[in-house]
């Protein structure tokens, strides 16, 4: 198994870009209409706004495996997020209550994100599925070691079942995990 990289985040992203071959503001109309239809996501990813082009592509690459991901500025894009407010706090909240988990991205960018904090203790505090989206600069590893209070969420990394189909695995560490959808599910990663 293994972290997602930056660069297959940017690749991703940028093929999705290419792939749609429309006007970014085209794009996200549309997506805004289809996402006003969806009443629950299977992600709610929390990231750094700054980290914008990485996010397209993690959001892309776990819908490519079925999932719905909700992005704010992408299905909200009527939140400030420069500005926290109560508004934009009771958004948020409504989403993540709709939301089955909550993945936070880590990245260089992330320690600078005034909503990050937040999201990740809401989430943790309501449902308790949430985990760390480790974003590596270089290298596939496939175990992660989070930094302070990171460090006691499982964490998110991809890899093939027996059959070779891809999928989405939540660990504790390189050998306790369990896949995504048993995850939701309420089960605990276990040792393999």
């Amino acid at each position: 198994m293994a972290l997602f990289t930056e660069t297959e985040l940017r690749t991703r992203a940028r093929q999705k870009s290419s792939v749609l071959a429309k006007a970014f503001d085209s794009v996200l109309r549309e997506h805004v209409v289809k996402q006003e239809k969806v009443a629950r996501h299977d992600v709610f990813l929390s990231h750094a706004y700054e980290d914008k082009e990485l996010i397209v592509g993690a959001a892309a690459a776990i819908e490519d495996l079925g999932y719905t991901v909700y992005l704010d500025w992408r299905d909200d894009p009527q939140l400030d997020r420069s500005k926290v407010t109560a508004a934009t706090a009771e958004r948020l909240r409504t989403r993540l209550r709709a939301s089955r988990s909550l993945f936070y991205s880590t990245t260089a960018q992330s320690s600078t994100s005034k909503w990050m904090p937040w999201e990740l203790g809401f989430q943790d505090g309501s449902n308790s599925r949430a985990a760390i989206l480790p974003v590596t600069s270089s290298g596939q590893t496939d175990d992660y070691k989070g930094q302070e209070y990171l460090g006691i969420y499982p964490y998110i990394a991809r890899g093939k079942t027996q059959g070779g189909v891809e999928k989405i695995w939540v660990h504790r560490s390189a050998s306790q995990y369990i896949s995504f959808d048993e995850w939701l599910l309420g089960k605990q990663p276990y040792e393999h």
